[in-house]
């Protein structure tokens, strides 16, 4: 019913920080540009973290708009109030809010746990490249 909209949820708040993250790695980049030292962290990942989350906003947002087309198809979003059918009587209300608890929020989790293995490979095969080992 209203699954899809904790995974949107989830991929605002992603964008927020990752814009924040992103500004902060530019400021850094400019502050460390005339310094010799370079931080430990910096120079062992050459994936920036705000790429990442990037990767992690993507694909929430590629699930969720995925699952709002399906509601539609479906019949349970309308384009007009209330939007989700099931928020038309307190009886469904009820059943979506669970259903957002419940199946949002797992899909949510493990499109996060997704992607921080694939954060994980992604280092692991930066770090190979970088002793010239090979990825595979």
């Amino acid at each position: 019913m209203a699954c899809f909209v904790v995974p949107a949820a989830e991929a605002v708040v992603v964008k927020v920080i990752e814009k924040a993250q992103s500004k902060k790695e530019k400021e850094l980049k400019l502050d460390s540009a005339g310094d010799a030292a370079v931080s430990h962290e910096s120079a062992e990942c050459k994936i920036p973290f705000s790429k990442k989350l990037r990767w992690l906003t993507r694909l929430l947002i590629g699930g969720s708009v995925l699952l709002a087309f399906e509601h539609v198809w479906h019949g349970e979003v309308e384009p007009w109030f209330p939007f989700l059918t099931a928020a038309a009587t307190p009886e469904t209300t009820s059943v979506m809010l669970r259903e957002m608890a419940t199946t949002g929020i797992g899909m949510a989790v493990i499109v996060t746990l997704v992607w921080a293995a694939m954060c994980k490979l992604a280092d692991r095969s930066v770090k190979k490249l970088e002793e010239g080992k090979e990825i595979l």
